[in-house]
């Protein structure tokens, strides 16, 4: 399998937070890709219609993305029990889904700065892109603590990683302030080996 790649993705770095805690690393050969909204590589487009990382080419079937589905499929295939079953399932593919949410609105945010003008930009949108966040972590931080301190699963990886790439690209927003708990438990669960090793950075 190939895994199309960049080491400032947060949606990628979900996938190999995955590939790490499933033991699959050896089995994907990582493919740097370098893509942007403006100017989509080809050679991904080829895989994936929308342009985006991560992609899993595959040996036996079309290749897959989002990286919720990619998430999916490798926990499958490597039975990690990163999805669990009965209620605490409902509440792991909630988590995940907040943790994709904060990560799509903390992309926008990079996008605006990276690809428009100034002059361009609209500050009630980036504002309201921030308001998504702040109520985001202050719902973890006030009623999904005891799911986050209990088994590994996936809603904790998408809380860690979307908390990661605040930290990466809008730290000076300070997520943390007002949210002790979220914060005390991500500076834990930020030390796995699985996070150490994929924390972001830009390409060189």
């Amino acid at each position: 399998m190939k895994l199309s790649y960049s080491p400032a993705s947060p949606y990628v770095r979900k996938v190999m937070v995955v590939l790490h805690e499933t033991g699959q690393l050896d089995d994907v050969e990582i493919v740097p890709t370098a893509t942007t909204p403006v100017a989509p590589s080809a050679d991904l487009i080829g895989k994936n219609p929308l342009g985006r990382i991560p992609a899993l080419e595959r040996d036996d079937g079309p290749t897959l993305f989002d990286s919720r589905v990619i998430c999916a499929f490798l926990d499958a295939r490597g039975n990690g029990g990163l999805y669990p079953l009965g209620k605490r399932r409902w509440e792991t593919l909630t988590l995940e889904a907040l943790g994709d949410g904060i990560l799509d609105s903390a992309v926008n945010l990079a996008y605006e700065a990276r690809f428009r003008t100034e002059e361009m930009r609209s500050q009630p949108w980036m504002d309201g892109q921030w308001a998504k966040i702040s109520r985001a972590c202050a719902a973890m931080n006030g009623m999904w603590m005891s799911h986050l301190a209990g088994p590994l699963d996936m809603g904790q990886i998408s809380i860690a990683c979307a908390l990661g790439y605040l930290d990466f690209r809008h730290d000076a927003r300070n997520w943390r302030q007002g949210n002790d708990a979220l914060a005390d438990w991500f500076t834990r669960f930020d030390s796995r080996p699985s996070l150490a090793a994929t924390r972001p950075r830009d390409a060189k």
